[in-house]
């Protein structure tokens, strides 16, 4: 019996660029050296090495891939099942993955929305349409600036759980709600960031689908559910455990969707 986890073709392995098989693992190299024969004079230090840029489509095809390393997907009776099975400390596993998956999506969907803005940024710098479409791209960038500071939040996966150690209802409860507001602001910032991407897109020739607004989930009843939680003597924390779950599964899912389409415009115009 297994737990969800990242899923994908294969193990550990991401989704393949449109019209390309290559296989993960051969990424552009980190950085390269003066080319042979530029040697340093005698007794001076040889010149640092030149990191090349990494292209913008390619950071595109690194951040779209890597979903399978992020986005772990929940199943909540098999995890139940091994909480059970292994008195309780499989909880802390679960807990531990509920606050790192969600710090790591945002991270990854950063770089993926931030990449792609840049790449049509270029692509329209050739073409000459920056100017028309400057409005787009700096409400693109207010988006991605709210993704950008929810990275340093505190969200530290580790320290959470080991918090729980102390004092667990209480943390579960701090953590639960956090990572509720994570869901919606974070979800709230992509659906800009993508109306924009969609808009500019447009005038480049790929059409993408606008992203459906209604898909940002409400906040949900906090003290409501603490209430609920005491008076059941702990056992509602396993229908919230249950939405913990569920809801970040439904957002990846959707995510993925619309990813596998922005892949497949940046290769067109590449």
């Amino acid at each position: 019996m297994t737990d969800g986890g990242p899923v994908g073709p294969g193990p550990g392995a991401g989704p393949s660029w449109p019209g390309q098989y290559a296989p993960p693992g051969q990424y552009a190299p980190p950085g390269q050296y003066a080319p042979p024969g530029q040697y340093a004079p005698p007794g001076q230090a040889p010149p640092p090495p030149y990191v090349a840029a990494r292209p913008t489509a390619e950071r595109v095809r690194l951040a779209w891939q890597s979903r399978t390393r992020t986005d772990y997907i929940f199943s909540f009776w098999t995890a139940l099942g091994w909480t059970v099975l292994t008195f309780g400390f499989y909880g802390y596993y679960v807990f531990y993955q509920l606050v790192r998956r969600m710090r790591d999506h945002n991270a990854r969907r950063l770089e993926l929305l931030d990449a792609t803005v840049t790449f049509a940024w270029e692509e329209a710098g050739r073409r000459g349409w920056q100017g028309e479409l400057t409005p787009s791209f700096q409400r693109a960038a207010a988006h991605l600036d709210v993704m950008r500071k929810m990275t340093s939040d505190f969200r530290e996966p580790l320290v959470w759980t080991l918090l729980t150690l102390i004092a667990g209802g209480i943390v579960h409860v701090v953590a639960f709600i956090l990572l509720d507001q994570d869901l919606v602001k974070h979800d709230q910032a992509e659906v800009g960031v993508e109306y924009e991407i969609a808009l500019i897109f447009g005038r480049l020739g790929q059409n993408l689908p606008f992203p459906d607004q209604r898909r940002v989930k409400n906040r949900h009843h906090y003290v409501a559910r603490a209430v609920v939680a005491i008076v059941t003597f702990g056992f509602y924390f396993l229908w919230w455990y249950h939405d913990m779950m569920v809801e970040p599964n439904r957002h990846f899912y959707t995510n993925w969707t619309e990813e596998d389409t922005l892949a497949a415009a940046v290769q067109a115009l590449m």
